[in-house]
């Protein structure tokens, strides 16, 4: 259960925040063990909107980085784990995240491990998380591991932020065809095709299709926009199936107008990851199975996943992974073998990385270029085909005057 307090520190100072425990009686002894003097102290309502508003709150990545990096300073500085997890606690506004850092606190303040602390939310702390902060304990390196974690994020930030931002653009240009697509054909198509209805089989196909069409939207309206409403969500909905996200992740990869970028950011992301887990001194079995988990695409992760159970028995991580070209291209799989040759794996993934990423790069910043004509040879090829049908009836009344 979830308990919010108010409370006097050791200082004097007022505390205010909320902790996880099995019932009343036992937050106060946490409390209490903590040093803080209760003034206040209750259950948190399920009920309450503020509480289920704070619950479904997202954590940002910027946050979880922010994090890292001011635990990391302040362990450098020589300042304990548990002081530096109670003033990060503080200095977070986001509620939930306040929350998870606070229980995180505690159960630290308890005796246990921060990773042992952080494996208690894995939505939120992912198995890259618990894997480097968890050597960084056994290794008495912590401030060394969140260093890496830092950096690691950071490159996953940005690899994040340049993919969202190129696809804002084609995104928002597909969803407002779509709306005036069905806005037209319903509103404003009937208009100009109810001028002909009166003129018979001497139309064209091609007008009759489209005042079928009309006719059928405009009469129809509350039923396609249903449909479309209800297409939407299905489709989300199969997509947060394991199913449904695997057929999407296997459709995308032998799609022509995106495969490559999605290879591309795939590998950039696997190669990133193994090489920082590598480097932490996570032993590479459990290090393929951490950068395969942290995969997006389930083709690719499957495949990561499969390859260090059959590194476990004894292959090596080239004869594991280069088995699927489509996946992992010869170029991957040859350097990768290099690396194992030499004793260089953890350089060799680096180089790879950051050969995947600026490739990403480029690909990313010339997207809208090679998007936008594909859209105007579509609005085009649309636009034309309306005109014909409706300007050929046009054309043939003028015949007929003639």
């Amino acid at each position: 259960m979830e308990f919010s307090y108010t409370a006097i520190t050791k200082a004097g100072q007022k505390e205010s925040a909320t902790i996880q425990a099995q019932s009343i009686t036992a937050a106060g002894h946490m409390l209490k063990e903590q040093g803080l003097l209760l003034t206040r102290i209750e259950a948190q309502g399920k009920s309450d909107i503020l509480g289920f508003l704070k619950n479904i709150s997202t954590i940002s990545l910027a946050e979880k980085i922010n994090f890292v990096e001011n635990v990391s300073v302040m362990l450098k500085a020589g300042i304990s784990i548990s002081r530096s997890l109670q003033i990060v606690v503080k200095q977070t506004h986001n509620e939930k995240f306040k929350n998870i850092l606070t229980d995180i606190y505690n159960q630290v303040q308890q005796g246990k491990g921060l990773s042992e602390a952080l494996e208690k939310y894995p939505n939120v702390f992912p198995g890259i998380f618990i894997s480097m902060i968890k050597v960084g304990e056994l290794s008495g390196n912590l401030d060394k591991s969140l260093e890496y974690l830092s950096i690691q994020l950071h490159r996953e930030a940005d690899l994040k932020s340049k993919t969202m931002g190129a696809m804002i653009y084609p995104s928002v240009i597909v969803g407002a065809m779509l709306i005036i697509g069905v806005l037209m054909a319903i509103f404003v198509l009937p208009q100009l095709t109810s001028v002909f209805k009166d003129f018979g089989s001497s139309l064209p196909v091609s007008t009759k299709m489209v005042i079928w069409f009309a006719d059928f939207m405009s009469g129809n309206a509350v039923l396609v926009i249903g449909l479309m409403i209800a297409f939407i969500a299905g489709a989300i909905a199969i997509y947060r199936t394991y199913p449904g996200k695997k057929a999407f992740d296997t459709f995308i990869l032998h799609f022509l107008v995106v495969n490559n970028i999605v290879k591309k950011i795939n590998l950039a992301r696997f190669a990133r990851i193994l090489s920082s887990l590598l480097k932490s001194g996570i032993p590479i079995v459990q290090a393929l199975e951490v950068a395969g988990g942290s995969l997006g695409n389930i083709p690719y992760r499957e495949l990561v996943l499969a390859a260090s159970g059959q590194v476990k028995l004894g292959k090596t991580l080239t004869e594991s992974l280069g088995k699927d070209e489509m996946l992992f291209p010869v170029l991957v799989a040859q350097m990768i073998e290099v690396g194992e040759e030499s004793g260089t794996v953890q350089e060799i993934l680096e180089q790879l990385a950051v050969h995947y990423e600026d490739e990403v790069d480029t690909i990313l910043k010339n997207l809208s270029s090679i998007i936008e004509p594909l859209l105007l040879l579509f609005i085009g090829g649309v636009v034309a085909l309306l005109a014909v049908a409706l300007i050929a009836p046009i054309y043939n009344i003028g015949q007929n005057i003639q």
